[in-house]
Parts: C-alpha cells; structure tokens; sequence
C-alpha cells in the first residue's frame, strides 16, 4: 500500500485543508508521520510573509533531496506557482487552493496505482488536533484589503460559508467527542454578511452554543470595526463561550492605520477595548502589532508603545513587516531599514512582557475551569487550557499539579498559585 506523509505549514486555516486533503487519503491508503516512512509527502505551504515563504520552501527541498515523490500545495503555490515550478522542477505535482477540486485527479495520476480517490471536501476531514478540540472553518477569503496583506491574492474576495454546513461539520465533530470548537476565518466578525438574509456571527454563535457536547466554543479574529454591541452582550451572557478577544488592531497611529487601510481609528480601539471591559471585566484581550511600516517615524512607534501600556493586553504578538510583492505597501516609500524593525520589535516586545508578568500576577488566587491538554512526566505537571489562552500555541501555558492522575480532555479546575512572564501555574482543586 501506497504510504503518504504530509507536512502542513502555516495557521489554523491551512491546517484544516490539510485535515481535508488526509480525510480524500485515509481509506484508500497508509498516512504515516515522516518524510522517511513515506513514498509520497504533501507540502501545504504558506505564502503569508517572507518568513514563512522561507520556510515553505526549505521544506519543499529538504523533501526533495530525500527522493521521495513530492506534492506541493497551498497558499505559495497560489501566489508563486510558475516560478516555483521553473526553479524546483524536482517537484512532481503542483496544485493551486482554486484547483482542489480537481486534487483528487491529479492525484490519482501521479499515484497510479488504480485506487480512486474521493473529491476535497470539507465533510470529510480527518482531524488532527487533540481528541478533545478542533478548528471549525465559517467563512474563506477576505475584502478588507490592508495594503500590507497578500490574503485576498492568495484566497480570494470574503464568502461565508452555508450555515447548515457549518453546524452540519460541528454536529459531525461533537459526535466524534470533542469538547473545545475554535471558530476561524480571515475575518470571523464578518460572518454572514454576503448573504441576503442578514446573518450574524451571533446568529451561528447561537446555534453551535445549543450543540450541548461543546463544553467551550471560542471565536479567533475579530475585526474591530466588526465588534457588536450584541457580540459582546452574547459572550457576556453565555458561558460556554470564552470571554477571550482576539483583535489584531496592527498599530494605534491614525496615520499609519490610514497608510494600512485599517478602518477605525486609536480613540475608537480605545472605546472599544473600555467598552469591552466594562461589559466583561474578566474578558481576556489578544492583539498583534506590526512594527516598522512604511513611513512609520518615531512619533508613531512613540505612540504604539503608549497604546500598550494604556492598554494593557493581556497576550500580544509582534512582528515586522514583511515588504509582500503584489501587495500595495510594496511601493510605498519610506521603508523602513531592517535595523530599525528589529530596534522596534525587540522594544514592544520589552514592553509587554512587563505588562504581561503583571497581568499574570492578577489571576492568583483565581480558580479556572478548562480542559486538561498536556502532560510532562519530567515534571509531572499538567497543563491546562481555560479561557485565558487559546489552542494556538501563541498565548502562554497554565501548568499544574494533581495528586491523582487525570486523562487529556478531562474537565478540570485549577486554582492559579504564582505567575510568570508568560505562564500561569496552579493546583487542581479536587
């Protein structure tokens, strides 16, 4: 039998068409883990920023040298295809998202072995986040068009997606047994609103909240523009939704905002973020920044660094910005010397980790309800995920210790016992 290996690269949103691409692959042939196991490997590739273009393709030569047949999709075929195929002609099958339907095909050509292989499709998915969480995609592409954004090159103009087949594919994951659903998209607050009947995110947000095996339903970014007084009033009022607020505001300098075509401006997130601390005062808030922008002087890094500390998020990422081909920030002048973006970087970063260490120490003494998600024998401590961190690996981690054993996705409480610049630690309360 025929062994496939994939490797996925980039966010939560590749990740799910790769669990769609090894849902086609499962009956018919062996998945295994490693390039060294495999006959063929599956590159899913990235093509957000130059770093993870850099690593799509280490990773597309590293397969290749192996000799094993090699496949590459995804988001840098989309943007890259004939120059990648003019320089990496090793490679044996390239394939662009807006020709997964004709995946399974292709495939079945290169494999050659006679099994028929099932079309992409998103109902039949084999998921490969832990037993007890998975990704639930609502809606593909986006329109916001940030100068500095090459999404809408690569996955198109904003559609939501049915919501019957939304909840159909969460009905399909709650009778798997998972627990923690994660509702993602390029622009998740934007749900529904392509379609003629005036659905809200809140109105899907609804309808998953009623499926009762979801013990946790958490919502990934947020739009600022987007935020509704009736999102908020939903989250406050219905616990089974994470009170936790991922809004990548990207800057707080009005004219750097204007220069990224961000919509809002830092008196309106200023509002907002009150708005939303006033309504949930425990709610968690997640942003990410971009730091050295085209044009962007020392009065406007002045005042994102002022931002941050009135601000005061609880998790924030940081990163500089990547000068993107075919976006409109390509052209812009006033770049900004590598030197100065790391300058900066290094500094926001300096910044919010003191604001982060001191918003860890406010949760001691709290008891937070989650999900067991790890266990380290060295240590014997387990981790725990609760409203305060989501599954993506970019918040901290809760650590703490059970005199009993417990099992992954077990519904736990831990009361938080110290804190540190990133991490929480606690005890479980029998």
């Amino acid at each position: 039998m025929t062994k496939i290996g994939m490797i996925s690269l980039g966010c939560a949103k590749n990740l799910v068409d790769s669990e769609i691409v090894l849902g086609m692959l499962s009956d018919k042939f062996e998945l295994v883990n490693t390039v060294e196991e495999s006959d063929i490997v599956i590159i899913n590739t990235c093509g957000f920023i130059e770093a993870s273009k850099q690593e799509s393709i280490e990773n597309i030569l590293d397969v290749v040298k192996s000799g094993k047949k090699t496949v590459v999709i995804g988001c840098l075929v989309e943007r890259y295809l004939n120059e990648l195929k003019e320089a990496i002609p090793e490679v044996n099958l390239w394939v662009r998202i807006k020709d997964y339907k004709e995946l399974n095909s292709k495939l079945e050509e290169l494999i050659n072995d006679k099994q028929e292989i099932p079309a992409f499709n998103p109902f039949n998915r084999l998921v490969t986040t832990p037993s007890y969480m998975a990704y639930l995609r609502i809606s593909e592409g986006c329109n916001n068009c940030c100068t500095y954004c090459a999404i809408p090159l690569i996955r198109g103009s904003f559609r939501s997606r049915k919501m019957e087949d939304i909840l159909k594919e969460a009905h399909a994951l709650a009778s798997n047994g998972y627990k923690e659903i994660v509702l993602i998209s390029q622009d998740t607050t934007r749900y529904g609103s392509d379609f003629t009947n005036k659905v809200t995110i809140v109105d899907l947000l609804t309808k998953i909240c009623e499926i009762k095996e979801f013990k946790s339903v958490r919502l990934l970014y947020l739009y600022p523009d987007e935020i509704s007084d009736e999102l908020i009033e939903f989250i406050k009022n219905n616990p089974k939704v994470a009170p936790y607020f991922d809004i990548p505001f990207q800057h707080s300098s009005n004219a750097i905002l204007k220069a990224m075509n961000r919509r809002g401006t830092r008196e309106e997130y200023i509002e907002l973020i009150n708005k939303i601390r006033r309504e949930i005062p425990h709610a968690i808030l997640r942003t990410t920044y971009i730091v050295g922008f085209p044009g962007e002087s020392e009065d406007d890094f002045v005042d994102l660094v002022k931002f941050t500390k009135e601000v005061r998020f609880d998790h924030m990422g940081a990163f500089k910005y990547s000068r993107e081909d075919g976006t409109k920030s390509y052209s812009f002048n006033n770049q900004i010397a590598e030197a100065l973006k790391v300058g900066r970087l290094n500094k926001i970063m300096d910044v919010q980790k003191k604001i982060s260490y001191e918003k860890n120490k406010e949760h001691i003494g709290e008891v937070m309800s989650g999900i067991v998600i790890g266990y380290n024998e060295k240590s014997n401590q387990y981790s725990l995920r609760s409203y305060w961190n989501a599954p993506d690996d970019i918040d901290g981690n809760i650590y703490f210790e059970s005199k009993k054993p417990l099992n992954l996705g077990d519904e736990v409480k831990v009361k938080i016992k110290s804190a540190f610049v990133y991490d929480l630690y606690g005890e479980l309360v029998e």
